[in-house]
């Protein structure tokens, strides 16, 4: 059942007061997400209000059609609320145009999905200096960056190799390391581990627990549990609500 409108207020309260001092990076207020097909009108997103909180490791969760990829995608800047405003660190997102919108997603936004992603003609470093390519950054500097970055994810060894020669856990370190090449404002990962065999995935969870202890943002949709138990903050969506919003006790 969903909870009732107190109910929530309660939630996210004691979600507020958890956090109190740390630096809101992220604000939905009021998002609604209606798509259109002709004549018939699906609304998605029924009105959530969320504040993601800067070091904050969270995990998005519901059953399927709650409208967890709807929210993902914009807060990944990939789509626009019909409704609402959407604040990422202190710029409203929700009237931009695609172009604005593309400049702030390589910017401040870092993106880890479950099939990679990554590009299957270039190379490990390659792959993980593409952000910086569209950012500006010269040719030495992707190039000290990338290098840290393979070395910080274990693959070093591995930079001349191309996606195809890697395994699942490696493609997806890759695509960790180039999630962090423009030190983003928050990490957003989709399924991270629904590819990987389990070693593997547990592999990639350890990297997330490593970068949460460093002070990144991390937030995660899944529909595992286990998965969701390494986080430390927990939104149920149900019907395109916020169903709860629960945080672990420090």
């Amino acid at each position: 059942m969903l909870e009732s409108n107190s109910e929530t207020a309660t939630s996210s309260t004691a979600v507020a007061a958890a956090v109190s001092g740390q630096s809101i990076v992220a604000s939905l207020v009021d998002i609604r997400k209606t798509y259109y097909m002709g004549a018939l009108s699906v609304e998605v997103l029924h009105g959530i209000s969320l504040d993601f909180y800067r070091g904050d490791y969270i995990s998005i969760m519901g059953p399927s059609g709650c409208g967890k990829s709807t929210l993902m995608n914009i807060l990944g800047c990939l789509d626009q609320p019909t409704e609402g405003k959407y604040y990422l660190g202190d710029e409203d997102t929700s009237q931009m145009e695609d172009d604005e919108l593309s400049t702030i997603r390589g910017a401040r936004l870092g993106f880890i999905f479950q099939s990679y992603n990554l590009i299957q003609q270039l190379n490990v470093l390659e792959n993980i200096e593409m952000p910086l390519f569209y950012q500006g950054y010269s040719e030495a500097d992707s190039h000290e960056i990338a290098m840290g970055l393979a070395a910080r994810v274990g693959l070093d060894d591995r930079v001349d190799h191309k996606p195809f020669e890697l395994s699942g856990g490696q493609q997806q370190r890759v695509a960790i390391a180039r999630a962090l090449a423009v030190d983003p404002l928050i990490i957003l990962a989709d399924e991270p581990t629904g590819n990987l065999d389990s070693k593997s995935g547990a592999e990639i969870l350890n990297l997330f627990d490593e970068l949460h202890d460093q002070g990144k943002t991390l937030i995660m949709v899944t529909h595992s549990d286990e998965l969701a138990e390494r986080s430390q903050r927990w939104v149920r969506l149900r019907d395109g609500l916020v169903e709860s919003d629960d945080r672990r006790n420090a």
